[in-house]
């Protein structure tokens, strides 16, 4: 089998194998092309990967001739091979009518944002290593971006308070954002809808913020969900209550397939003390505040809401890194020992992360929330 790894498009900047994975996928007996420059805005070179046992190839050579295509955003994917595999990130929840005309085209898609969180799953989980990355740069461009200190300073001519820092959501992302955040002398406050987890908050060092009668997400594999009209309201009183006191918000909660729930207000920003500021990281998903924009920065009232989703891709050599282990790990349960696709669909792992397959659209999360 011919593995092809195409170069991202801008503005992202990791690539989906690096040099140490081609190695280990070489010795599987699998073939690597790697599409020039694929790895340079990941601070990996060309020659690097000739080193690990890549053939560089360019992107046509690439989509016409590899079994395997792999990028982690689709924008570049183009035209591939009838019925190749492709293995990416490509938010099929959100993307059904593009799944539908690659799957129409007989390609096997496997999309590593559905894979099961389970803890047998967890060394594939790309949206933990990625998240987590998330959530530690989340907190540095707060700090980058905050008219004041974090930690608290005493000095002759005065003391500065510590900066009161409130994190929405305690997933992987906020959970290292609470660590973050911690380190820099912060102190720090955490809403989640998940009374699960208020002990590794507390582990942190952070204080848990309680709304009670919230719906049940301990089968909901690691994600929020929708909640009460009434829970959403008291919800909103609490928050806003704490909101107005923060100097800085980081925001990440999502949903599976739906908007990103509105957890801050407009009517919230203006009770927030100018140079406040807002970190969104569920920006591309529609974002956590009224005012949120993907990739931009919106000043509002003296307050300002950064809408960034693509954190990860901030720290692009340790992030390619680590989202390189999870296709690995993923790959060696449909790559058999001659190095060729070997699909079992009896393995749950491979089954969920399975979009399209046969011509036609299999997974069913996406089926079901596309109403098929």
């Amino acid at each position: 089998m011919i593995a092809g790894v195409l170069k991202e498009q801008a503005p992202e900047t990791r690539v989906s194998l690096v040099p140490e994975v081609v190695a280990a996928l070489v010795k599987m007996s699998v073939v690597v092309w790697i599409e020039k420059g694929a790895g340079s805005t990941a601070f990996y070179s060309d020659q690097s990967y000739v080193d690990a046992g890549a053939v560089l190839k360019s992107g046509d050579e690439i989509r016409s001739g590899a079994d395997m295509v792999l990028t982690i955003q689709p924008g570049n994917l183009g035209e591939v091979k009838s019925g190749a595999v492709m293995l990416g990130v490509y938010q099929p929840l959100f993307n059904f009518s593009q799944m539908q005309k690659w799957a129409e085209k007989g390609h096997t898609i496997f999309s590593l944002d559905t894979i099961p969180r389970t803890t047998r799953a967890q060394s594939m989980d790309v949206l933990s290593s990625q998240a987590n990355i998330a959530g530690y740069k989340a907190v540095l461009l707060a700090a980058s971006q905050y008219s004041r200190y974090f930690p608290m300073f005493m000095t002759a001519a005065g003391s500065i308070p510590p900066a009161k820092v409130l994190i929405l959501g305690a997933g992987v992302a906020g959970l290292q954002a609470i660590a973050t955040a911690r380190r820099l002398g912060a102190v720090v406050e955490v809403f989640d809808t998940r009374p699960a987890v208020k002990e590794e908050v507390m582990s942190l060092g952070a204080k848990f913020v309680e709304v009670e009668g919230a719906a049940d997400a301990s089968k909901a594999g690691g994600y929020a969900v929708q909640q009460s009209e009434d829970f959403q309201r008291k919800q909103r009183e609490k928050i806003h209550e704490h909101a107005k006191k923060s100097d800085i918000i980081i925001t990440t909660a999502q949903i599976p397939g739906m908007k990103a729930p509105i957890l801050i207000t407009k009517a919230m920003i203006e009770d927030m003390r100018p140079g406040s500021l807002i970190v969104d990281i569920a920006s591309v998903t529609g974002g956590n505040t009224d005012l949120t924009e993907n990739d931009k920065t919106v000043m509002h009232n003296g307050v300002s809401i950064i809408g960034n989703s693509a954190l990860a891709a901030t720290t692009p050599a340790d992030a390619s890194k680590l989202y390189s282990k999870n296709v690995l790990n993923f790959a060696k349960l449909i790559i058999n020992k001659e190095g060729g696709i070997n699909l079992n669909f009896e393995d749950d792992i491979v089954k969920g992360t399975c979009i399209a397959f046969g011509g036609k659209i299999v997974n069913d999360r996406v089926l079901a929330l596309a109403g098929k």
